[in-house]
């Protein structure tokens, strides 16, 4: 690929070849003299086409859609879990083995009692909700690479019909033994791990710069909707119907979504068949400076040696931390410390997600606003959204552990924590498509693989430092999962850039750093 000399940390102003679709005036040229980054004053006067029924936002709604069926078949073991275990299903819907006074609740059904329970011990419960990860882990790389070889869309349906295939094994599986179930919920992450770097490699053919914030967040904030249906509504599937109707339920949710998925989606603008023409080149014009034109090429040496991806791959990993630790734990910690029962369980356990999604969604616009309006710079926007989304959590977290039997306020300040969670959405999270949106579904596996590591080990960790199900034992993992995600979010501020990196472009066309 040619070399254009420049560096990570000068400033690219090489002005692009002028096409029609973007007319000039003499406040661009006045903009220029004035130093403003000429591609976001650009974009920000072109013409562009209408939201409204749009190609790319019906991508975004269903994209959301298949985010919504990769969380629910993710989160949906966590509430299940507690239904599972005899050691802390008790017929009279009483929680006496927990840490404070359990909640009055009303017992279950009694065709309820008919679905199996296991004496699985902390360890082995650990492994379990572990276990997802470790299939996860093994596709992030490989998917980003297949989706920008061989197309994005149906590596990714076929990476999420996979999974639900073996979701609707999973009951199954635990019959025949806890390593069974292991195997299976392994082939899951396997199978879900492709979906993400997928998704990116596809929006990096379909998000125009200035509207990456906005369609992003529409696209994961299924995954947050995900968690705030399925948590509360397990409870409930486990309350009325047992503990197997999870898996087979949202099963049925996931079949639903891969035959729209494959009959309404396609890869890239130019094979869509219905998309507008003023759409078609609205999209195509707007990215044409920033994909590389080297086709097959990919620049490992400088992918791996790239300290703007290094800062990602840190955030990434130090923010799931927190993340995993509450989507596996959450409803473990409600019921052994809170006291609360299956029902009311996924109620509560969903509610930091609400808050989690309203402020991601939120999040979105607001970046976009400053970034396209305001002519804030990226990399200032990324920064100043991580540092929020990180170190806020992290201070309500330590807080929740110190509310001791006070659940109001304990629920109250996990609520907050995954709320200011949200922010980091237009923060670190959407940094691989400015850095280098070519290579974004790879860059995408890259970060997604040391990040799932929290996934794998976190559980494990906090199962092991809770033995004794004690609140002091449960500050300690908060207390970690905190100073990991204030690192994370320090290094991310010091190493975090926002412009595309010379390697990833043909030309150096700059982005707003």
């Amino acid at each position: 690929m040619q070399s254009t000399g420049c560096s990570y940390e000068q400033e690219c102003f090489h002005r692009p070849p002028v096409v029609d679709f973007f007319p000039q005036s003499l406040a661009v040229k006045g903009a220029l003299l004035l130093g403003i980054q000429f591609e976001e004053v650009v974009l920000s006067n072109s013409n562009t086409a209408p939201a409204c029924c749009s190609s790319r936002y019906g991508l975004a709604l269903l994209s959301s859609y298949g985010f919504f069926v990769v969380y629910s078949l993710r989160v949906n073991l966590s509430v299940a879990m507690v239904d599972m275990l005899n050691n802390t299903h008790q017929a009279s819907g009483n929680h006496s083995g927990s840490v404070c006074a359990p909640h009055d609740s009303p017992a279950p059904p009694k065709h309820n009692q008919s679905a199996s329970v296991y004496n699985w011990d902390s360890a082995t419960q650990g492994w379990i909700l572990g276990s997802f990860f470790y299939g996860y882990i093994l596709t992030q790389i490989p998917g980003g690479y297949l989706a920008g070889r061989f197309g994005a869309k149906w590596l990714m349906g076929f990476g999420i019909l996979g999974t639900v295939l073996f979701t609707l094994l999973t009951p199954l599986a635990a019959d025949l033994g806890a390593n069974y179930f292991i195997a299976v919920r392994v082939l899951e992450g396997i199978g879900e791990g492709v979906t993400f770097p997928a998704m990116y490699t596809m929006w990096a053919a379909w998000a125009p710069p200035l509207e990456r914030s906005r369609l992003l967040t529409i696209s994961y904030i299924g995954a947050q909707l995900g968690t705030v249906v399925v948590l509360p509504l397990s409870g409930e599937i486990c309350f009325y119907m047992g503990w197997p109707y999870v898996f087979y339920l949202f099963g049925a949710v996931g079949l639903v979504w891969f035959i729209l998925w494959a009959f309404l989606v396609f890869d890239s603008p130019n094979s869509h068949p219905r998309i507008s023409e003023e759409e078609r080149l609205y999209i195509t014009n707007s990215l044409k400076n920033e994909l590389s034109t080297t086709a097959g090429y990919i620049p490992w040496r400088a992918i791996v040696t790239s300290v703007p991806l290094l800062a990602i791959v840190v955030a990434h990993f130090s923010y799931n931390w927190t993340f995993y630790t509450l989507l596996t734990l959450l409803p473990t910690y409600m019921n052994d410390i809170l006291g609360f029962s299956i029902q009311e369980n996924g109620f509560l356990s969903a509610l930091p997600y609400v808050g989690c999604a309203l402020m991601a969604v939120l999040s979105g616009q607001v970046a976009d606003y400053l970034r396209e309006t305001c002519l804030y710079r990226t990399v200032i926007v990324r920064k100043s959204f991580s540092l929020i989304g990180m170190i806020g959590p992290a201070v309500f977290l330590v807080a929740a552990g110190y509310t001791g039997c006070n659940y109001k306020l304990a629920v109250t300040f996990l609520t907050i924590s995954s709320a200011l969670g949200g922010v980091s959405a237009s923060g670190f999270n959407i940094n691989h498509l400015d850095i280098a949106p070519s290579y974004a579904g790879i860059l995408l596996g890259i970060t997604n693989t040391f990040a799932t590591i929290p996934g794998m080990v976190g559980p494990v960790i906090a199962r092991a430092l809770t033995h004794n199900n004690t609140i002091e034992e449960w500050q300690t993992v908060f207390y970690i999962a905190a100073a990991i995600n204030v690192f994370g979010a320090l290094f991310y501020t010091v190493f975090g850039r926002g412009k595309v990196q010379p390697w990833a472009v043909h030309t150096c066309y700059s982005h707003g750093d």
